[in-house]
Parts: structure tokens; C-alpha cells; sequence
């Protein structure tokens, strides 16, 4: 029987952690409210009073996920010395927490809402704006690089965002189907090869 009520001991923090993992590895529509709420230790009625509905739920996980297991790649981009090294670091890194066997494989926030239904359509839209802060973060460190002349003046950072963007999204889904660390590794490794030449004049 589901416990009624907000328990006497609640720990938001755990209790999203708990959520965070089963989306994680169960994906958003394939899990129900019922198996959130046993996942996070209350009731139903708490799940709904506490956090909303399943979608808000999912937010507030997504949320915890950036400000923590998550905010290493941002973490890894801001703190290299130049922006080559920040997205070398990025791929390498991605390879390692892609496939950590303490946590379920590949992204959350590529892998746990993969598909836009017209049902979630707003919904997709809100985790758009999720991976699009993120990006923003890469975008800031390659406009940095052509500033500074690590990188052409004549260079299309959007597009190498994007390329990035892309890459580390099928690595995502190629940790889930069964790739090992090494594998993707060398996948991040390929994917450097089209970094841009430095300026001749440098």
C-alpha cells in the first residue's frame, strides 16, 4: 500500500537523486508517477503536493542533474587552458561518464525524452532550452578562441557547436546500445580531427 501523505523525514535533495535515476534509466513516458514515487520512498500524494506533476517532476530532476552529476562537462570547457583542449577534454571526459557503471549509460538529457510527440511537444521545447544553455556555455569559450586568434577569425563556431552537439548525442545513444569506454573514446578522438587550423600569423 503507497504511503499517504508528505513523510515526517523527507529529503528533497534524495528523493529527486532517487527520481533522477529511474528516468534516467527507465526514460520519461515508460515511467509512471506510481514508480517515481515508490522510487523516491512517498506517496503519491506527496509527489504531487511536493514537486507537481510528472512533467514538473522531470524538470526539477533535469535541474538537479545540471547543478550536479552534469555540471562536469560545463566544469571541463570553462576550465581548460585553450578552447582545443576544453573540447578534447569534453569528448574524453563524456567517454568516462557515459559509461561509469555506478549510473545507468549514456545522458539524461539526451536519452530520458529522445522522441517530440505533439503531446510533449512544449515539453521537448523546455529540454531544447536545457541543451541550448549548454551549448551557449561551448559557444562563449570558441568565441573566446577566435578572439584571442586560437582560431580563424573566419571560423563558424555555431557550427562547430553543433557539430559537437551532434557528436556527443551519438555517443550518448552508442554508450546505451552497448559501446565500450575505449570505443568512445576513440570516437571523441576521430571527431577532434576537424578542429580548425590555427591562423597562420599566430
Amino acid at each position: 500500500m503507497s504511503q499517504r501523505g508528505r513523510p515526517k523525514c523527507f529529503d528533497r535533495e534524495k528523493a529527486l537523486d532517487a527520481a533522477l535515476l529511474l528516468f534516467w534509466e527507465q526514460g520519461f513516458e515508460q515511467t509512471s508517477v506510481d514508480d517515481a514515487a515508490a522510487a523516491m520512498g512517498i506517496g503519491t500524494s506527496s509527489l504531487y503536493s511536493s514537486f507537481g506533476d510528472k512533467e514538473a517532476l522531470f524538470l526539477a530532476v533535469i535541474r538537479q542533474y545540471l547543478a550536479g552529476r552534469g555540471s562536469v562537462y560545463n566544469k571541463v570547457v570553462r576550465e581548460a587552458k585553450t578552447a582545443r583542449e576544453a573540447f578534447s577534454k569534453l569528448l574524453h571526459v563524456s567517454a568516462i561518464e557515459l559509461t561509469r557503471p555506478d549510473q545507468p549509460r549514456g545522458c539524461l538529457l539526451w536519452l530520458a525524452l529522445p522522441t517530440c510527440t505533439p503531446k510533449y511537444e512544449k515539453f521537448q521545447e523546455q529540454m531544447n532550452q536545457f541543451r541550448d544553455e549548454t551549448e551557449a556555455v561551448w559557444l562563449e569559450r570558441l568565441h573566446e578562441a577566435v578572439e584571442s586568434g586560437e582560431l580563424p577569425k573566419s571560423t563558424d563556431i555555431r557550427l562547430i557547436a553543433s557539430y559537437f552537439r551532434t557528436t556527443l548525442a551519438g555517443m550518448s545513444l552508442q554508450s546505451r546500445s552497448g559501446a565500450t569506454r575505449k570505443q568512445l573514446i576513440h570516437i571523441g578522438e576521430l571527431a577532434m580531427a576537424i578542429w580548425p587550423a590555427p591562423p597562420a600569423n599566430r
